[in-house]
């Protein structure tokens, strides 16, 4: 028996009271969860950096209003319990993209948690991204900027800036990402520069004027599966998507080290 555990039981005694012993017991068993299991507080990039008040907050209660929102592929996408869902079937993509006229510039930040069922099969990949807002052409994803792509239960996300004809940033962070890991991504697009904030700290920035388009951006989310292929059933959800305007300025420094340049050879 180990020391801890006879202390437990030392402690137990001396309470004497069920109640106490059954509080007791499950404060020991959160703390004592897996690393970083708790949900991230109100504390992210958007409180940390002092934006201030968002201009545009979903907060996804009630029906998902489907004038605001796109839909394409296999499975369903609702709101749920106050988040907005993207549940897959078992192959092909699924994604949600904004219904608006979108910003060049800006502030987006979203707080997401995945989940995949079962294994055995391929995985999706969690993939959040700023994309061509409206009926505007879309490249082939030569001009996403995305906040965060992951594969689920492996121990890194991504963050990619895509400009045309075929230009790519790319930086990474290690991060757990367990089933319902709750995590806080956000990209800050300026006319200068775009930074990228993982659970309320900046990882990276890019400054290279190749790096900027211009365009004015839409949100999509998507669960990106491998074409053909049999998938293993999962969900994101998204608790709430945030957007600030550039008003305010930073009360912190976004210096971090640039992501590495490369190719992006699918565009279009």
């Amino acid at each position: 028996m180990s020391s801890s555990t006879r202390a437990h039981r030392r402690l137990l005694s001396v309470l004497g009271s069920s109640a106490a012993a059954t509080a007791l017991t499950l404060g020991l068993v959160a703390a004592t969860g897996p690393a970083g299991a708790q949900p991230p507080g109100p504390v992210h990039a958007g409180s940390v950096y002092g934006w201030g008040k968002p201009q545009t907050n979903y907060t996804f209660v009630g029906r998902l209003p489907r004038h605001q929102w796109q839909t394409r592929g296999p499975g369903t996408v609702r709101n749920q319990h106050g988040m907005l869902t993207l549940n897959t079937a078992n192959h092909g993509t699924l994604s949600a993209k904004q219904v608006t006229r979108g910003h060049d510039v800006g502030r987006w930040e979203i707080r997401l948690r995945s989940r995949q069922y079962g294994g055995g099969h391929h995985s999706y990949r969690v993939m959040t991204e700023l994309v061509p807002a409206g009926d505007r052409k879309q490249y082939c994803g030569a001009k996403n900027v995305a906040l965060e792509t992951y594969v689920p239960h492996h121990h890194r996300a991504s963050h990619y800036i895509r400009s045309r004809p075929d230009h790519r940033y790319l930086a990474h962070k290690r991060l757990t990402l367990h089933d319902d890991q709750w995590h806080v991504f956000a990209v800050e697009v300026t006319h200068r520069r775009i930074s990228w904030f993982v659970d309320s700290h900046v990882i990276s920035t890019e400054k290279r004027r190749d790096a900027l388009t211009g365009v004015p951006f839409a949100v999509r989310f998507t669960m990106k599966g491998v074409h053909g292929a049999r998938m293993d059933r999962s969900r994101m959800q998204m608790d709430w998507l945030r957007y600030w305007t550039l008003e305010r300025p930073n009360q912190r420094s976004t210096a971090a080290p640039a992501p590495t340049p490369g190719t992006y050879r699918q565009g279009c």
